[in-house]
């Protein structure tokens, strides 16, 4: 029996209808990789940045191929078909992500710090040994932010209620609990409290102060959101404020 001739690489199976599948799987598994592995301390920061930028150059790329097999495979077998089908799909998925986070760049300001009080925004103060060598600094912007947020985020003002102290800041209390948010610290008699929301794919540590006073006919809450890295929070700090006052208002 004549032995088998060593098999040679064939250029042809590694055409479009493969590539464009896989280059797309390997960008599926990348992307929440990115996040996930800044999220328990694998890499940095800009070290998940970056591989989600190369999810998104794979994820385009495996699109394209994708898309240019599918005339190719039109006069196959409908089986033959699904994998380019698929990879078309999950990749225009995957490649919404980092698309909606770039668009979100260029269209929101550059801040990562939000109060409803631009005047005097409510100071961290327990939570300050916890954001001991963040490279946002604790204190508030000034000017430059204010400006920046009045533009963007008009609706983003304090919450009147009428309500005594004691009962805006149940209430305060209530909705931090809601929104999964560790409070580092509260003094209800003040009507003061600190906390730390973690967002959920990156993990990232946005600290939140919240003051309760008294106002006329009632109390006044005033809430500020800022994050400990990064020059644009992408709108997330004025989200949180956004549901933060719907649940202690008693909205939806």
């Amino acid at each position: 029996m004549a032995d088998a001739k060593p098999r040679r690489y064939n250029p042809a199976m590694m055409n479009a209808p493969t590539m464009g599948p896989l280059l797309v799987a390997l960008a599926a598994i990348l992307l929440p990789a990115a996040g996930i592995g800044h999220r328990f301390g694998r890499w940095r920061f800009r070290t998940g940045v970056a591989l989600v930028a190369l999810a998104a150059v794979l994820a385009g790329l495996g699109t394209a191929l994708c898309l240019i097999a599918l005339p190719e495979l039109r006069s196959r077998e409908l089986s033959a078909m699904w994998p380019a089908i698929v990879g078309a799909v999950v990749g225009l998925a995957v490649l919404s992500v980092p698309l909606r986070r770039f668009i979100l760049r260029l269209w929101l300001p550059a801040i990562h710090d939000v109060s409803t009080d631009l005047d005097d925004p409510p100071r961290f103060v327990a939570i300050l040994e916890h954001r001991a060598g963040a490279p946002n600094p604790p204190e508030h912007g000034g000017v430059a932010v204010t400006e920046r947020q009045r533009r963007a985020y008009p609706e983003i003002v304090p919450l009147d209620l009428e309500l005594p102290t004691d009962a805006a800041f149940a209430a305060v209390q209530a909705a931090a609990e809601e929104l999964g948010w560790t409070v580092v610290a509260q003094d209800p008699a003040a009507g003061d409290l600190e906390a730390t929301a973690t967002t959920l794919w990156f993990g990232f540590k946005d600290d939140v102060v919240v003051r309760v006073r008294e106002h006329e006919h009632g109390s006044r809450v005033d809430v500020r959101s800022a994050s400990r890295v990064g020059t644009s929070d992408l709108g997330t700090n004025a989200a949180r404020i956004r549901a933060f006052l719907r649940l202690v208002s008693g909205g939806p």
